[in-house]
Protein backbone atom coordinates (compact mmCIF):
# COMPACT_ATOMS: atom_id res chain seq x y z
CA UNK A 1 0.00 0.00 0.00
CA UNK A 2 1.48 3.66 -0.64
CA UNK A 3 -0.49 7.20 0.39
CA UNK A 4 0.69 9.69 -2.14
CA UNK A 5 -0.41 13.38 -1.38
CA UNK A 6 -0.31 16.32 -3.86
CA UNK A 7 1.07 19.10 -1.95
CA UNK A 8 0.70 21.82 -3.76
CA UNK A 9 -2.53 20.42 -6.04
CA UNK A 10 -4.63 17.82 -7.34
CA UNK A 11 -3.30 14.25 -8.69
CA UNK A 12 -4.98 12.37 -11.53
CA UNK A 13 -6.19 8.73 -10.70
CA UNK A 14 -7.31 5.87 -12.10
CA UNK A 15 -8.02 1.59 -10.90
CA UNK A 16 -6.99 -0.17 -14.10
CA UNK A 17 -8.34 1.22 -17.02
CA UNK A 18 -11.03 3.12 -15.57
CA UNK A 19 -11.75 6.61 -15.76
CA UNK A 20 -9.09 9.63 -14.28
CA UNK A 21 -10.20 11.34 -10.94
CA UNK A 22 -9.27 14.30 -10.09
CA UNK A 23 -8.28 14.38 -6.21
CA UNK A 24 -5.66 16.21 -2.93
CA UNK A 25 -4.54 12.89 -2.72
CA UNK A 26 -4.94 9.22 -2.36
CA UNK A 27 -4.31 5.82 -0.37
CA UNK A 28 -4.10 2.80 -2.55
CA UNK A 29 -5.16 -0.82 -2.11
CA UNK A 30 -2.20 -3.57 -2.54
CA UNK A 31 -2.46 -5.49 -5.33
CA UNK A 32 -4.31 -3.65 -7.06
CA UNK A 33 -3.50 -2.11 -10.86
CA UNK A 34 -3.71 1.73 -10.45
CA UNK A 35 -2.26 4.62 -12.26
CA UNK A 36 -1.41 8.23 -10.71
CA UNK A 37 -0.57 10.94 -13.12
CA UNK A 38 1.39 13.65 -10.69
CA UNK A 39 2.89 16.19 -13.44
CA UNK A 40 4.00 19.45 -12.03
CA UNK A 41 3.16 18.76 -8.35
CA UNK A 42 4.98 18.28 -5.76
CA UNK A 43 3.99 15.02 -4.00
CA UNK A 44 5.04 13.11 -0.83
CA UNK A 45 5.01 9.22 -0.87
CA UNK A 46 4.65 7.43 1.92
CA UNK A 47 4.95 3.29 2.19
CA UNK A 48 2.13 1.69 4.41
CA UNK A 49 3.00 -2.03 5.22
CA UNK A 50 -0.50 -3.45 5.19
CA UNK A 51 0.90 -6.15 7.49
CA UNK A 52 0.94 -3.34 10.54
CA UNK A 53 -1.89 -3.15 13.01
CA UNK A 54 -2.24 0.41 11.60
CA UNK A 55 -1.77 -0.67 7.76
CA UNK A 56 -4.34 -3.66 8.73
CA UNK A 57 -7.01 -1.06 9.74
CA UNK A 58 -6.16 1.26 6.69
CA UNK A 59 -6.49 -1.72 4.15
CA UNK A 60 -9.56 -2.68 6.04
CA UNK A 61 -11.25 0.54 5.37
CA UNK A 62 -10.99 0.43 1.54
CA UNK A 63 -13.61 -0.23 -0.36
CA UNK A 64 -12.29 -0.56 -3.81
CA UNK A 65 -8.69 0.26 -4.96
CA UNK A 66 -8.05 3.16 -3.21
CA UNK A 67 -9.27 6.08 -0.94
CA UNK A 68 -9.48 9.64 -2.25
CA UNK A 69 -8.57 12.54 0.20
CA UNK A 70 -9.97 15.60 -0.35
CA UNK A 71 -7.82 18.86 0.33
CA UNK A 72 -8.79 19.21 3.96
CA UNK A 73 -7.68 15.77 5.16
CA UNK A 74 -4.52 16.23 2.40
CA UNK A 75 -3.39 19.32 4.33
CA UNK A 76 -3.92 17.96 8.48
CA UNK A 77 -1.89 15.01 7.04
CA UNK A 78 0.92 17.31 4.89
CA UNK A 79 1.55 19.58 8.39
CA UNK A 80 4.48 18.21 9.77
CA UNK A 81 5.30 15.38 7.11
CA UNK A 82 8.76 15.98 6.73
CA UNK A 83 10.27 12.50 5.20
CA UNK A 84 13.26 12.39 7.29
CA UNK A 85 11.25 12.94 10.70
CA UNK A 86 8.57 9.95 9.21
CA UNK A 87 11.61 7.72 9.23
CA UNK A 88 12.40 8.28 13.08
CA UNK A 89 10.13 8.23 16.38
CA UNK A 90 7.70 10.96 14.58
CA UNK A 91 6.79 8.33 11.89
CA UNK A 92 4.24 6.27 14.66
CA UNK A 93 2.52 9.16 16.08
CA UNK A 94 2.05 10.35 12.38
CA UNK A 95 0.61 6.76 10.92
CA UNK A 96 -1.85 7.24 14.10
CA UNK A 97 -3.18 10.82 12.74
CA UNK A 98 -3.83 8.91 9.14
CA UNK A 99 -5.87 6.19 10.78
CA UNK A 100 -8.28 9.20 12.83
CA UNK A 101 -8.29 11.11 9.73
CA UNK A 102 -9.08 8.76 7.05
CA UNK A 103 -11.84 7.63 9.65
CA UNK A 104 -10.51 4.15 9.55
CA UNK A 105 -11.20 3.79 13.20
CA UNK A 106 -8.03 3.63 15.74
CA UNK A 107 -4.50 2.21 15.89
CA UNK A 108 -3.23 0.76 18.60
CA UNK A 109 -1.41 3.45 21.14
CA UNK A 110 2.13 2.83 20.42
CA UNK A 111 4.23 1.75 22.74
CA UNK A 112 7.48 3.76 24.94
CA UNK A 113 10.63 4.15 22.50
CA UNK A 114 13.62 2.47 23.52
CA UNK A 115 16.18 5.73 23.50
CA UNK A 116 18.91 3.79 22.14
CA UNK A 117 16.27 2.52 19.22
CA UNK A 118 15.44 6.35 18.77
CA UNK A 119 18.71 7.27 18.26
CA UNK A 120 19.50 4.18 15.71
CA UNK A 121 16.48 5.31 13.89
CA UNK A 122 18.17 8.77 13.39
CA UNK A 123 21.37 7.03 12.28
CA UNK A 124 19.98 5.03 10.02
CA UNK A 125 17.71 8.15 8.23
CA UNK A 126 21.31 9.25 7.26
CA UNK A 127 22.87 6.10 6.30
CA UNK A 128 24.05 5.73 3.25
CA UNK A 129 23.51 2.84 0.69
CA UNK A 130 26.38 1.58 1.28
CA UNK A 131 26.46 1.99 4.81
CA UNK A 132 27.56 -1.12 7.28
CA UNK A 133 24.13 -2.42 8.42
CA UNK A 134 25.51 -5.41 10.02
CA UNK A 135 24.06 -6.22 13.74
CA UNK A 136 27.17 -5.79 15.01
CA UNK A 137 28.19 -2.25 13.77
CA UNK A 138 24.78 -0.89 14.48
CA UNK A 139 25.08 -2.15 17.99
CA UNK A 140 28.31 -0.66 18.44
CA UNK A 141 27.19 2.74 17.07
CA UNK A 142 24.18 2.94 20.02
CA UNK A 143 26.22 1.11 22.77
CA UNK A 144 24.10 -1.82 22.87
CA UNK A 145 24.89 -5.34 22.47
CA UNK A 146 24.01 -7.37 19.36
CA UNK A 147 21.36 -9.66 21.07
CA UNK A 148 20.07 -6.31 23.44
CA UNK A 149 19.82 -4.44 19.99
CA UNK A 150 17.79 -6.79 18.60
CA UNK A 151 15.15 -7.34 21.41
CA UNK A 152 14.73 -3.46 22.24
CA UNK A 153 14.47 -2.56 18.32
CA UNK A 154 11.78 -5.38 18.18
CA UNK A 155 9.75 -4.33 21.38
CA UNK A 156 10.02 -0.61 20.69
CA UNK A 157 9.21 -0.78 16.68
CA UNK A 158 7.52 -4.48 16.28
CA UNK A 159 9.59 -5.30 13.42
CA UNK A 160 12.76 -7.33 14.08
CA UNK A 161 15.41 -5.11 12.49
CA UNK A 162 16.30 -6.35 9.47
CA UNK A 163 12.73 -6.36 7.42
CA UNK A 164 13.28 -2.98 9.04
CA UNK A 165 16.20 -2.42 6.86
CA UNK A 166 14.67 -4.02 3.89
CA UNK A 167 11.81 -0.91 4.02
CA UNK A 168 14.37 1.32 4.28
CA UNK A 169 15.89 -0.05 1.12
CA UNK A 170 12.70 -0.02 -0.46
CA UNK A 171 12.39 3.48 0.27
CA UNK A 172 15.74 4.51 -1.04
CA UNK A 173 15.17 2.66 -4.62
CA UNK A 174 11.42 4.27 -4.80
CA UNK A 175 13.54 7.81 -4.44
CA UNK A 176 16.22 7.06 -7.42
CA UNK A 177 13.24 5.78 -9.79
CA UNK A 178 10.87 8.27 -9.16
CA UNK A 179 13.89 10.81 -9.69
CA UNK A 180 14.21 9.24 -12.82
CA UNK A 181 16.92 6.58 -12.52
CA UNK A 182 16.61 3.59 -14.65
CA UNK A 183 15.48 0.59 -12.54
CA UNK A 184 18.86 -1.02 -12.53
CA UNK A 185 20.80 1.65 -11.24
CA UNK A 186 17.88 2.68 -8.79
CA UNK A 187 18.39 -1.51 -7.58
CA UNK A 188 22.08 -1.07 -7.30
CA UNK A 189 21.97 2.58 -5.73
CA UNK A 190 19.45 0.98 -2.95
CA UNK A 191 21.82 -1.73 -2.52
CA UNK A 192 19.57 -4.78 -4.14
CA UNK A 193 21.50 -7.34 -6.30
CA UNK A 194 20.04 -6.22 -9.59
CA UNK A 195 16.89 -5.29 -10.78
CA UNK A 196 15.23 -8.40 -10.48
CA UNK A 197 15.75 -8.65 -6.88
CA UNK A 198 14.41 -5.25 -6.03
CA UNK A 199 10.98 -6.26 -8.22
CA UNK A 200 10.80 -9.27 -6.17
CA UNK A 201 10.73 -7.16 -3.18
CA UNK A 202 8.93 -4.55 -4.47
CA UNK A 203 6.30 -7.25 -4.94
CA UNK A 204 6.22 -9.02 -1.58
CA UNK A 205 6.25 -6.20 -0.08
CA UNK A 206 3.89 -3.56 -1.85
CA UNK A 207 2.40 -5.65 -3.87
CA UNK A 208 3.41 -3.56 -7.31
CA UNK A 209 6.24 -3.34 -9.80
CA UNK A 210 8.55 -0.81 -9.17
CA UNK A 211 7.97 0.37 -12.68
CA UNK A 212 4.28 1.61 -11.03
CA UNK A 213 6.14 4.69 -9.56
CA UNK A 214 7.71 6.01 -12.95
CA UNK A 215 4.37 8.05 -13.37
CA UNK A 216 5.21 10.00 -10.36
CA UNK A 217 8.85 10.95 -11.85
CA UNK A 218 6.60 13.64 -13.87
CA UNK A 219 6.20 15.56 -10.18
CA UNK A 220 8.27 18.80 -10.12
CA UNK A 221 9.53 17.41 -6.81
CA UNK A 222 8.89 14.41 -4.92
CA UNK A 223 9.18 13.47 -0.59
CA UNK A 224 9.37 9.81 0.04
CA UNK A 225 9.19 7.90 3.33
CA UNK A 226 8.42 4.31 3.98
CA UNK A 227 6.20 5.72 7.04
CA UNK A 228 4.57 2.60 8.32
CA UNK A 229 6.51 -0.33 8.28
CA UNK A 230 5.36 -1.87 11.36
CA UNK A 231 4.84 1.00 14.09
CA UNK A 232 1.68 1.12 15.24
CA UNK A 233 2.80 -2.07 17.22
CA UNK A 234 5.33 -0.33 18.54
Amino acid sequence: MHLVLGLDGLLRVRAGRGPWREMAGVLTAPDVPHAIDAAGREVLLVFLDPESEAGAVLKASLDGAFRALSAEERDVLARDADPMRLMRAEGVEWIHRVVEVLGAGSAPPPRAMHPRVRKLLRLLSRLPPDGDTSLPALAEQVGLSPGRLMHAFTESIGLPLRPYLAWLRLQQAAAAIVSGMPLGEAAHAAGFSDAAHMSRSFRRMLGMAPSMLRPLGAASSFKTAAGARRTSRA
